[in-house]
């Protein structure tokens, strides 16, 4: 899927290590969330757009993704 999360870590001068430590996650699972290899649950998803204070729908493109 389709995301956001790369360009808004960089503008924050964010490592994927610290961002995943902020949202409870592995640096591991920050690449692959980056390179669209994985889909985050629910919950990461919320977290992630707390984090950067935006909506979901704004952070990830569900249309553009094929439905899992």
């Amino acid at each position: 899927m389709k995301n956001k999360v790369r360009e808004l870590r960089e503008k924050m001068g964010l490592t994927q290590g610290e961002l995943g430590q902020s949202v409870h996650v592995s640096r591991q699972a920050i690449i692959a969330l980056e390179q669209g290899k994985y889909d985050p649950s629910v919950w990461l998803a919320y977290d992630l757009s707390v984090f950067f204070g935006t909506e979901i729908t704004e952070l990830f493109d569900f249309e553009g993704s094929e439905r899992k």
